[in-house]
């Protein structure tokens, strides 16, 4: 992929510009990989904000704590 594929930051924002053909799939495919290489699937997801692009999220986690605070 050489400088057919460039990825560039930009404080909390990632773009991946290629040259090639490259689709939106595939590159939530090797997100997703990386995620889980990484050890960081069970707290992120990507989500498709846009029809070009994705973002990553936390999953919204509700504790069991705070759900019985209120029956008190």
């Amino acid at each position: 992929m050489d400088k057919r594929v460039t990825v560039v930051r930009a404080k909390n924002k990632i773009t991946v510009n290629a040259e090639i053909e490259f689709s939106k799939r595939y590159l939530k495919y090797l997100t997703k990989k990386y995620l889980k290489k990484h050890n960081l699937r069970d707290w992120l997801r990507v989500v498709a904000n846009a029809k070009d692009s994705y973002e990553l999220r936390y999953f919204q986690i509700n504790n069991e704590e705070e759900e019985g605070d209120g029956d008190d």
